[in-house]
């Protein structure tokens, strides 16, 4: 994907969410750490131009709340900063690629410590399948099937796929 194609992806995902919720009333925008801040921040001035609102924006690190810690590197803690309680919200939570849905499942723990939404949603720029869970996004930029040996690299100037390092 160039910048525009996600630019575009972006506007389209904006305009889904405001017909999902009727609006963005109680619409939170929970981006994960690292690759899902900047996403969410694009998707909050998209829905600012459309709308004329400020949607809150937070972020949270799931490091200490995936299924896997002990069997990969815990990376040093990166900020959770939600800057609204979420108890009674539309809170949707966005990340730049969905692939074993393990990361997603860490967030929807982390987010029951800043109360219970009155529902989650999930927004990613890229779906590349292989999923482990029975999770499923609701707003998808692209979707990229990929062998499990791809990388997949979300950056400001587009989306590069490449083989992973081992």
């Amino acid at each position: 994907m160039s910048a525009e194609d996600m630019q575009r992806a972006t506007w389209r995902m904006a305009h889904e969410i405001i017909e999902r919720n009727h609006g963005l009333d109680d619409v939170v925008l929970v981006g994960l750490q690292t690759g899902g801040v900047p996403l969410a921040g694009r998707l909050a001035g998209a829905l600012h131009q459309i709308e004329g609102i400020n949607v809150p924006v937070g972020c949270v690190d799931v490091a200490f709340y995936r299924d896997d810690i002990g069997l990969r590197p815990v990376l040093p803690e990166a900020v959770t900063d939600i800057p609204v309680e979420l108890t009674g919200r539309s809170v949707v939570l966005v990340d730049d690629v969905l692939f074993t849905g393990r990361t997603i499942r860490a967030a929807l723990d982390a987010l029951t410590d800043h109360g219970r939404a009155r529902q989650v949603q999930l927004a990613v720029m890229i779906d590349r399948g292989h999923r482990e869970l029975p999770i499923r996004p609701d707003f998808v930029g692209k979707n990229l099937p990929t062998r499990r040996d791809e990388a997949v690299d979300v950056h400001e100037d587009g989306v590069d796929l490449g083989e992973m390092v081992k």
